[in-house]
């Protein structure tokens, strides 16, 4: 995949973490001239530091940063963000990285998570909201082509103790956007690209609040184990990895591919 083109980016989960770190990276390979990336995220003071960490590197690209609370967001909110940050601008393709999402209560078992007005808030954040943004986004840019990311986790595919709201989540909306790749194949007309990228385990402060917190000892010790080998990865080297994935463009739409699929 040549990055170097005219593009539409948006990285949600902007401010910190491996957002911040995808938004910096592929601000640096797509073309400047005629660009523009949206950052959204919560804290409007950490995302305002990562448009300034793009522009200190790609000073004539066009940053635009969005404070929303997932919790609560509505479509609208996300038509208001796309078309404000879109403009007048033609692109040669949109990306979008639907990266925010939480862990959830660590503490609680399987059986101890039926609090529906939790799962309801816990849901919006990192269900129905991502769905929400895809839907306004493959709305607006039909016209173009398009890539559109889910970051993904072992999780999604594998049963972790301790982890069943973010499994399920992850499950969720792993399946909603290869059943995207599935029916987009499916149209000629169709130029939209689909990756599921599953990053590793990554030291950062989701990692932090699972070993801290989680109920079964056996998972807060491999998270600490990890991170005192120093066997976690950092952002920096995931983020590689994942650019490296698209150059090579061996997958296919809607594959899950983690940080050491060496095929790939």
């Amino acid at each position: 995949m040549d990055l170097k083109q005219r593009t539409y980016l948006l990285v949600t989960g902007a401010s910190r973490g491996i957002g911040r770190e995808f938004a910096q990276q592929l601000a640096k390979r797509i073309q400047s001239e005629g660009s523009v990336v949206a950052l959204l995220g919560r804290n409007h003071t950490l995302l305002e530091e990562t448009k300034g960490e793009i522009l200190a590197t790609v000073p004539k690209l066009a940053v635009h940063t969005y404070s929303l609370e997932l919790e609560t967001a509505r479509t609208e909110d996300f038509t208001r963000i796309l078309e404000n940050s879109r403009g007048q601008h033609t692109f040669e393709r949109a990306i979008v990285i639907h990266n925010a999402g939480t862990v959830g209560d660590t503490s609680k078992r399987a059986k101890e998570i039926g609090d529906t007005s939790y799962l309801q808030r816990y849901y919006h954040t990192n269900v129905f909201s991502a769905i929400s943004l895809n839907c306004e986004f493959m709305r607006l840019f039909q016209d173009i082509p398009k890539l559109v990311v889910n970051l993904s986790t072992l999780a999604a595919i594998a049963p972790i103790s301790s982890m069943a709201h973010y499994c399920t989540v992850k499950a969720a909306r792993e399946m909603y956007f290869r059943v995207l790749a599935t029916e987009e194949g499916l149209s000629s007309s169709s130029d939209t690209l689909v990756l599921n990228y599953a990053p590793g385990m990554i030291d950062t402060q989701m990692t932090m609040q699972v070993q801290r917190e989680a109920h079964d000892p056996a998972v807060a010790a491999m998270f600490r184990e990890q991170r005192e080998s120093r066997t976690m990865l950092t952002t920096v080297q995931t983020t590689e990895r994942f650019i490296k994935v698209l150059e090579a463009l061996k997958f296919k739409s809607g594959d899950h591919v983690d940080y050491r699929d060496e095929q790939f």
